[in-house]
């Protein structure tokens, strides 16, 4: 599906990730990853930070043990980045650039689902927040036999639970983690923020394949890229 064809089309669900994509909070996670490294002695270089973007929090406080030489404090380190990053959120729980928008216009032609490695509690208190809870029928993170980002499932069960085909839902994404994920699922993807080369990903064992880049249907700038906001301006249910 080319860009011009994606703009042509109207999902029969949309699957948002939040971190990121809906809430600014990946600055966030940026900052309770250089608390905690800071803690230990440590700070997280460039390539870091952009390797450990969008990773489920258990597997981020492992690689954040692994970069400070000590492997045997992962789960202690866990504990604290989550705690740092909750703080963060709950301080200032702010919405990306047209996130608020797109999401009332999407929701009058399609149902919506969140599809995020962060804690429920997180995602649920930042979306309420910001006033969108409402506009999503289901909530899916990594919870008993679901497995993260980059594994296919929170994006599988996200469309199943809204009714939708995997071929026929869209994945609003910000990370490689979540572009993985949901053209792993066979979703559509709709990629957001600075454009970056798509890289191959080895963060989640035996879920990895060395040599994958996913593919991006779409990239725009922002949720508030004109064009964007005209589609779903234009599409019916």
């Amino acid at each position: 599906m080319t860009a011009n064809t994606l703009l042509a089309w109207t999902p029969a669900a949309i699957v948002f990730d939040c971190d990121g994509t809906l809430m600014d909070s990946e600055r966030h996670w940026e900052k309770a990853r250089e608390v905690v490294l800071g803690h230990h002695g440590s700070a997280p270089d460039p390539e870091f930070a952009q390797a450990t973007k969008g990773l489920h929090y258990t597997e981020c406080g492992r690689m954040l043990a692994e970069y400070a030489g000590a492997p045997a404090l992962a789960e202690q380190m866990t504990e604290q980045l989550l705690a740092s990053f909750r703080q963060l959120v709950a301080d200032d729980p702010v919405t990306m650039p047209g996130a608020a928008e797109l999401v009332r216009k999407a929701a009058a032609f399609a149902p919506l689902a969140i599809a995020s490695n962060c804690p429920r509690d997180v995602v649920e208190a930042g979306l309420s927040r910001a006033g969108l809870l409402r506009y999503f029928g289901h909530v899916l993170v990594p919870e008993g036999e679901m497995r993260p980002k980059p594994y296919p499932d929170v994006y599988l069960e996200a469309a199943r639970l809204c009714g939708a085909a995997p071929g026929d839902a869209l994945a609003v994404e910000d990370s490689h983690c979540g572009f993985v994920s949901a053209s792993r699922a066979g979703l559509r993807v709709l990629a957001v923020g600075p454009r970056k080369p798509l890289r191959n990903t080895d963060n989640a064992g035996d879920a990895a394949d060395a040599g994958e880049i996913p593919p991006v249907d779409l990239w725009v700038a922002s949720l508030a890229d004109p064009d964007l906001v005209k589609w779903a301006d234009t599409r019916r249910p």
